[in-house]
């Protein structure tokens, strides 16, 4: 019957995105090390659910660049390197700074501060950036990515380009999933981890770009020396 077929199809995409988002989050937490390998019946066994969702989640991952698909080996976490992460950090700016002349041109949802939904959005912004920095200043990575990720993906889309938003949220994820692979190497997090995001949409929010552009600047300067010491050893 239709519906019948239907609800099965989403149940399916349902159970494919819950597997892609549960694997996500034990490469942010380095649960699954960079270069491990599994199979879709190692992970459909352990989620206890069919192959067909679980192989469509780990080629949405693959595609996504946080897996390798292999033939025939299954699947391996993807290893990035710091010249990566340079890349990524170089490609968050570009989009960004994109976000920023917007705001300049008068070209967004920021302009529409009068709109009690608009406000109420920009609030709900800054509680995520508040809960970030708290998590950072305590030291607790697994907590800080959670906020950090809601704090981009809410602020980018008050730019009002979906688009834009999804490929900035995809850049995010990748720049911590090799961020991770470097950060668990270290007991104590604290004064480690980046925390300005209640001054960002400070300054956004009062149309300030110039001020920032300096943040941004400063965040990805600190990010990208982080790294490269923690590279080094």
């Amino acid at each position: 019957m239709p519906g019948s077929s239907g609800s099965g199809a989403v149940t399916r995409s349902t159970l494919r995105q819950q597997i892609a988002d549960a694997l996500r989050d034990e490469v942010l937490a380095g649960r699954l090390q960079p270069g491990q390998e599994f199979t879709v019946k190692e992970i459909a066994d352990q989620y206890g659910v069919s192959a067909t969702p679980v192989r469509e989640a780990l080629v949405d991952l693959s595609a996504q660049g946080l897996l390798e698909a292999d033939h025939h080996r299954g699947f391996r976490v993807h290893e990035y390197s710091v010249a990566d992460f340079r890349g990524m950090v170089e490609a968050r700016s570009l989009v960004i700074e994109g976000m920023f002349l917007a705001l300049d041109e008068g070209r967004q949802r920021f302009q529409n501060l009068a709109d009690p939904r608009i406000a109420a959005a920009v609030a709900g912004v800054r509680r995520r950036g508040e809960e970030a920095q708290r998590a950072a200043a305590a030291g607790d990575l697994t907590v800080l990515i959670g906020y950090d990720l809601r704090f981009w993906r809410e602020l980018s889309t008050l730019f009002g380009n979906p688009y834009l938003a999804d490929f900035l949220n995809r850049l995010r994820v990748q720049s911590w999933v090799c961020l991770v692979q470097h950060l668990r190497r270290l007991t104590d997090l604290r004064g480690h981890l980046w925390s300005g995001h209640t001054e960002l949409v400070d300054a956004l929010y009062q149309r300030d770009t110039t001020t920032a552009r300096t943040i941004l600047d400063a965040y990805n300067t600190h990010s990208v020396a982080l790294i490269e010491r923690l590279a080094a050893g």
